[in-house]
């Protein structure tokens, strides 16, 4: 600065200096967030080193967990199938015990319940038919529809085991004999049509004549047809008028436990000599007449004594298998002159 001509020299303003020098100093000073990214990437360095030399421990720890895991789990997973398994095993099972019994209690009473429902309907119309005859032959004795109805009962329920038929044998003087044939037809078809059935018929006095064995085979023809094709009851007319030994064919039919069939029903009748039958005789003493009368009739000297021919013995056999139940039949007032009522 120039004063007065003089020359005069300041220095230059500390502040100045000073801020410059700050500005120097701000320049030279090192950056202190340097050092620290240095710090963090030696601290990254050494974790990555760290990291490196733990990672395949913990790899394998960590593959030996989820092996294990996966291997546990299967397990738990199979062990709740097995229980599962288990419980429908046993569910079922108890539906099965349960439901079974039922269904057979079921289907019987289904299966039960037509043949019942039958069995009566026949009962009824059999009664009801008996009831007529009853109405019409009033001269008969009362133990006469008693014993026959129950004995031909048995064969109208087919819930029971038939092991013999019912075999009947009714038996008259010669003033009865109308009422004998009629009856024992009234009674047969009684029994036959209660069941939508018809009665197979075979008089005695037709075959009389002819020749034993012939006879034989021709009863047997017709019972043996006549039962396998649905019929259920026969009735034999004068049984006595029979050739002897054709009656042993009866054998096959009458017997107690090996009989043909034994769901059906036999009527025989006999006539005997007697003009009548006293109403006073017992049923044993009725019996014990018809068996005498047919001894006489199918025995004698003249007969000759073979595998074909009637004897005591084979006789004796006959008479057991039928005489189960011998029944007398008294004259009755009213009938027709042709045929039946």
């Amino acid at each position: 600065i120039l004063t007065g001509g003089t020359t005069v020299y300041f220095e230059e303003n500390p502040v100045k200096e000073n801020a410059k020098v700050y500005d120097s100093n701000e320049t030279e000073k090192p950056n202190i967030f340097t050092p620290l990214k240095e710090i963090k990437a030696d601290f990254l360095e050494k974790n990555r080193e760290c990291y490196s030399t733990a990672a395949p421990q913990s790899r394998s720890k960590s593959r030996y967990q989820s092996s294990t895991e996966k291997q546990s789990q299967p397990l738990a997973k199979n062990d709740g199938e097995t229980q599962n398994g288990f419980h429908k095993m046993w569910t079922l099972l108890l539906v099965l015990l349960i439901s079974v019994p039922l269904l057979y209690v079921l289907w019987s009473g289904i299966q039960d319940e037509t043949p019942s429902r039958r069995d009566a309907e026949i009962l009824q119309e059999f009664r009801a038919r008996m009831q007529k005859l009853k109405d019409t032959y009033q001269s008969q004795d009362p133990s006469l529809w008693r014993r026959a109805h129950a004995s031909l009962e048995k064969r109208l329920n087919s819930s029971h085991v038939h092991l013999e038929p019912a075999i009947l044998l009714l038996t008259a003087g010669k003033e009865a004999e109308k009422a004998l044939r009629c009856l024992s037809k009234e009674i047969a078809d009684a029994f036959a049509s209660s069941q939508n059935a018809t009665t197979i018929s075979i008089d005695g006095v037709d075959k009389a004549v002819l020749d034993s064995d012939a006879v034989k085979l021709q009863v047997d023809r017709e019972l043996s047809s006549g039962f396998s094709g649905g019929k259920k009851v026969a009735v034999v007319h004068r049984f006595e008028s029979l050739p002897a030994g054709s009656t042993l064919i009866f054998y096959k039919y009458c017997d107690h436990e090996n009989a043909a069939f034994k769901d059906v029903a036999l009527l025989l009748t006999v006539l005997l000599d007697e003009q009548s039958l006293r109403k006073s005789l017992t049923f044993q003493e009725v019996e014990e007449k018809v068996r005498d009368f047919l001894w006489a009739k199918f025995i004698s000297s003249d007969v000759p004594s073979s595998y074909n021919g009637m004897d005591t013995d084979k006789l004796s056999g006959l008479w057991s298998r039928i005489s189960h139940l011998v029944l007398p039949v008294w004259p009755e007032k009213g009938l027709p002159l042709e045929g039946c009522t």
